[in-house]
């Protein structure tokens, strides 16, 4: 269950082409979550793109989606669907944040 819906955000992100996608296991880390998902776009209207394909995939596998935040400026998303949180960036503010080095701790999948 946990690698397919890891491999349905990464694929609906990638739809929308997400630059740099990252997923970061956090299991035995953080009790926030198993999996950060850590992607960018260019532009406000790409992020919004990624996140509108995310909530899409979502609603199409019926997962919750416990919570949305940072929509309304498109400069970084948080999209909480309960053991994976997918974190959609504006580039610059990627690059500002730096979360994967924040969270370095954790493993980065190779694979899903």
């Amino acid at each position: 269950m946990m690698d397919q819906m890891l491999s349905a955000v990464i694929r609906a992100a990638e739809d929308k082409k997400a630059m740099d996608v990252v997923v970061l296991d956090l299991q035995g880390i953080s009790l926030i979550a198993d999996y950060f998902v850590i992607c960018h776009g260019n532009s406000e209207t790409q992020v919004q793109a990624i996140v509108t394909s995310i909530r899409k995939k979502a609603d199409e596998n019926k997962w919750t989606i416990r919570g949305v935040e940072g929509s309304d400026n498109a400069r970084w998303v948080l999209i909480d669907l309960g053991d994976v949180v997918v974190h959609v960036f504006h580039r610059e503010d990627r690059e500002y944040y730096n979360i994967e080095r924040i969270w370095s701790d954790a493993k980065v999948v190779e694979s899903v």
